[in-house]
């Protein structure tokens, strides 16, 4: 997802962030006209020869080539590894993301199409513009899941994510933590949560009595959505958010830094709200250096991680077996695994390798500590 600095801002302890929207389109484009009329093969070899494709009359429309056009790319010979499935992802996102629809006045102009309260929010600085149909789906899901809350298991209520925040799907790793939170004696004057996300490893925390949390992510979206979270519930003072990669300006030393870093390496294709998905090549040598200086001698690292890159094959070396054996800074105490439930039938997607796949809880402390 691309983004351009948006005219949205909001207070978050005193200062002004600029949250991400999607990117409006609104330079001249070559389109192909899509209507109920039109032949889809003809719309689908628009697309492929690199023409937008404009709907026209209805969203289900847009809903309608989207599915034949996945259909479509199914048929050109992607195998069904992990790296062929990506790479079919890869496509389908690149042509997907040329079925365009109008906006104009904050609203979509096709007939049937969903009221979606972020178009007012974001783009009450533009009249008329174009936007890609992937993008205003993504839109209309954020807006339900912002407007209605999404209930977890290991949190006491609900969370209402701000458009573009990762939140988790599968609870697998939460629970690995609410656990190791229940009998954990530790101080708990003071914890990190690095790359917060949603923000609820900082509410499974703060459930467990932590009495400060110093919560970062690089993303002013995640932070927004944590502060308006917190805003609902009465703990907002025991929290301190800030903007910026991996530990941002925080200077502090806590008792327990809490990370649940993305589980596989980057690709080129990788954008937007994938960086909560996939990692730089540096992102944990940079982690585990700041987070010997940030942790009180008698201090935790806790890191929730999953096996996927391993038995995808698509990494060998696992970045924290790594670390513990040439970083010279941390050792285990304690490493705890849980298998992750069987995917859903109406899907076929990870199917071959979901069966080997564990999530991973990690205990680290500092090393002759």
């Amino acid at each position: 997802m691309k983004n351009k600095e948006s005219v949205l801002t909001f207070s978050v302890a005193g200062k002004d962030i600029a949250v991400n929207r999607p990117e409006p389109i609104t330079a001249e484009i070559e389109v192909f006209p899509f209507d109920k009329n039109t032949q889809v093969s003809e719309a689908i070899s628009a697309l492929v020869s690199g023409y937008y494709v404009l709907i026209e009359d209805f969203y289900s429309s847009a809903l309608l080539l989207s599915r034949e056009l996945k259909k479509y790319l199914k048929r050109q010979n992607f195998d069904d590894s992990f790296k062929g499935q990506r790479e079919f992802r890869s496509l389908y996102r690149e042509l997907s993301h040329r079925i365009v629809m109008e906006v104009n006045n904050q609203n979509l102009c096709v007939r049937k199409s969903p009221e979606i309260g972020w178009l007012k929010m974001f783009f009450s600085d533009i009249e008329s513009f174009v936007l890609p149909f992937s993008q205003i789906q993504g839109l209309n899901s954020s807006w339900q899941w912002y407007k209605k809350g999404i209930s977890i298991p290991q949190f006491e209520g609900e969370i209402h994510p701000f458009f573009g925040t990762y939140f988790p799907t599968r609870f697998e790793h939460l629970e690995l933590f609410e656990h190791w939170l229940k009998y954990y004696r530790g101080e708990k004057k003071s914890a990190m949560d690095i790359g917060t996300g949603c923000g609820i490893l900082t509410f499974q925390m703060l459930k467990h009595g932590f009495e400060k949390i110093y919560a970062t992510d690089s993303n002013p979206n995640a932070i927004v959505s944590v502060d308006k979270d917190l805003k609902i519930g009465k703990d907002a003072e025991k929290v301190e958010l800030s903007l910026g990669n991996l530990f941002a300006d925080f200077n502090q030393k806590t008792d327990l830094i809490v990370f649940n870093p993305p589980w596989l390496p980057a690709s080129s294709s990788s954008e937007g709200i994938d960086s909560a998905i996939y990692y730089e090549k540096n992102m944990f040598e940079e982690f585990f250096h700041e987070a010997s200086k940030h942790l009180e001698s008698n201090g935790r690292v806790v890191l929730l991680f999953s096996n996927l890159s391993k038995i995808t094959g698509v990494e060998d070396v696992h970045p924290i077996e790594n670390e513990l054996q040439n970083g010279n800074r941390f050792e285990k105490e304690l490493f705890v695994h849980k298998r992750v439930r069987a995917a859903s039938k109406k899907t076929r997607r990870d199917q071959k390798w979901r069966s080997s796949e564990v999530v991973e809880l990690w205990v680290l402390k500092p090393k002759n500590n």
